[in-house]
């Protein structure tokens, strides 16, 4: 992807461009009582991390959250405390994170409005690398930011290893993922009338017949999921404030 998506206009700047930030997922591996987005990181709460960075872009004119019913008093609270002005909504999540986004997906009132769905468990996203994706919108159904893997992938069959694919041929998904409104909420009706479910919001666009293009991410965008995740994020902003 080219860096030369930087100097055409994002989408239309006067368009409406919603960020749907998930976080109300149980924190099953986290292995804490409380949810692990309310945990501190560099002396903030994990979720004022990401929300920071939709706030303090004008691109960006409005955050929906969604939350755990029993967190949104405190989350209002924090949002308050840090500054948090373009939330329009805190919404109620679902069991599983398709069910939250696209209770986020329904508080979205224009349909025409540009959609970012960002993991607010992940406390890094780089701004430039979302308006690459902003970018690269028309002309597809959806963006989504990635990584190659560092890793050597395998598929497997029960303990037996079946093929070694090619890590150039192989993209690590992150968020925020990108969509116009419209098509997303579309997928998501389709896909709950099926009862079909996924981990990724564009597998849902995928299914039916969307065409997803990809930009190139960094890979400090890490997800927290487990409690060392958290200290690999400690160490990130470390070298983060070297380079400032």
């Amino acid at each position: 992807m080219s860096r030369d998506l930087l100097s055409t206009p994002v989408i239309k700047m006067e368009q409406k461009i919603v960020a749907i930030v998930p976080a109300a997922g149980l924190s099953r591996r986290f292995g804490r009582e409380r949810n692990k987005q309310f945990e501190m990181l560099g002396g903030r709460p994990l979720i004022i991390w990401a929300l920071e960075v939709f706030e303090k872009m004008p691109e960006v004119t409005e955050i929906i959250p969604v939350l755990k019913p029993s967190d949104i008093p405190h989350a209002k609270d924090l949002f308050t405390r840090y500054g948090i002005t373009k939330v329009t909504d805190i919404v109620s999540g679902g069991p599983e994170r398709q069910d939250s986004v696209f209770n986020g997906l329904k508080a979205v009132n224009n349909s025409d409005a540009v959609l970012l769905v960002h993991d607010g468990a992940r406390p890094f996203p780089e701004p430039e690398t979302i308006r690459l994706a902003l970018n690269a919108l028309p002309g597809f159904d959806g963006v989504v930011i990635g990584a190659t893997p560092k890793d050597t992938i395998k598929t497997i069959a029960g303990e037996v290893i079946e093929s070694t694919p090619a890590r150039e041929s192989l993209l690590a998904v992150q968020t925020p993922q990108v969509f116009r409104c419209r098509t997303l909420l579309d997928a998501y009706e389709r896909a709950e009338q099926e009862k079909f479910a996924a981990t990724d919001d564009s597998a849902l666009v995928e299914r039916y017949g969307g065409r997803i293009r990809f930009v190139r991410g960094g890979y400090t965008n890490i997800k927290i999921t487990t409690a060392e995740d958290l200290l690999i994020a400690e160490a990130l902003l470390g070298l983060k404030g070297e380079e400032r």
